[in-house]
This record gives C-alpha cells, structure tokens and sequence, in this order.
C-alpha cells in the first residue's frame, strides 16, 4: 500500500486489488432493491429503477442508468417523463469494459444534480453492485475527496457492493491520478 496525504488531513491509501477484495467480502452480503448512500444519492438495481411510481414517491429527480441500451435495462428519457432527468451510460460489467471514460462526466452529472434543490439521484444497473456502484464511488472521489478504500467503506455503509475487477483497477488508477494532482497543488 502507498500511503499519501489526503485533502482530509489524513493519509490517503491506494490499496490492492486483494486488499479491495477483502474489504468488499466483509460485511453484509445482500442487499436491497435500493439504498441512499449519501445524502440524496441512491444506488439502485434494475427493479427499482423500472419501478416509475415507487420512484416518484421516492422522489427521485435524476436517473442515472449505467446500463443504459442493454436488452433488461433501457431506460430512456422518454420512459421517466419530463419530471426526471436521465443520463444513459452504456456500460457493460465487464472487467475489459472501460468505464474510467465516464467516470468525470457522470460525476459532473450527478454533483449538478445534487446541487439542485430537492433533487434526489438514483444510479443504478441491472443488480446495483458493479457499475452504478463504481460511477458512484468515483463521484464521491472526484467530488467528495474521498480516497478509494474511504469510498468504498462509505457506501458500504449503507449497500453491498462489488465492482468487478476491472472497474477495481480503474478505481485504483483514478485514486492514484486524484492524490498525484492535489498533491501537486
């Protein structure tokens, strides 16, 4: 482990992909159909997400699918109506997939919408363990200043999660890019 000073005052530690796998193993290994994770930010799986009236009772402003135009889970704007916001990331949950490329543009997405007023986020994909988690943990490291292994308890927190091994290592890379650029500041 490579520990750096964090924006926090603390030390900032960019873990292994074994020592990610064993924190993410402990715990509770369920999880529900949705948990907010942070204040107004919710991860979500596919039932939830295709649950129109539970979601307007919810009140969720913004949907972002990061499963968007897969055969079980094509969200579109047209299927919440003009009182959500949705954002579709076409993500695969694949350890080749890259989806570092989406990793600041829908942590913009989700950091806007949080700073609306009465806004209430739901990131979700088929199951709510792999890529919606991932996009969240990147929000709350790009945003939040979270260093990865703090992201991950944060959210653990509150849901199961297990972002493949490839989005594991994306996480890392992001992690390491993070720390590098504040340290340099």
């Amino acid at each position: 482990m490579n520990k750096k000073p964090d924006s926090n005052g603390g030390s900032a530690v960019t873990p292994s992909l074994k020592e990610l796998h064993k924190v993410l193993y402990g715990g509770k290994r369920f999880g529900n159909h949705l948990d907010e994770v942070w204040p107004n930010l919710f991860v979500g799986d596919l039932s939830v997400a295709n649950d129109r009236y539970a979601l307007w009772k919810l009140g969720i402003t913004h949907v972002v699918n990061a499963a968007h135009g897969r055969t079980y889970c094509q969200g579109s704007q047209d299927f919440y109506g003009p009182s959500v916001e949705y954002y579709g990331v076409p993500a695969d949950d694949s350890p080749t997939f890259d989806l570092s490329r989406y990793f600041f543009p829908t942590a913009e997405r989700i950091h806007n919408a949080l700073d609306t007023d009465g806004a209430r986020v739901l990131v979700h994909c088929a199951v709510g363990v792999s890529r919606s988690a991932s996009l969240v943990l990147a929000y709350l490291m790009i945003h939040q200043h979270y260093a990865l292994l703090d992201a991950i308890n944060k959210v653990k927190e509150c849901r199961w999660i297990f972002p493949n091994k490839g989005f594991l290592r994306q996480l890392c890379a992001l992690d390491e890019k993070l720390h590098k650029s504040s340290a340099q500041q």
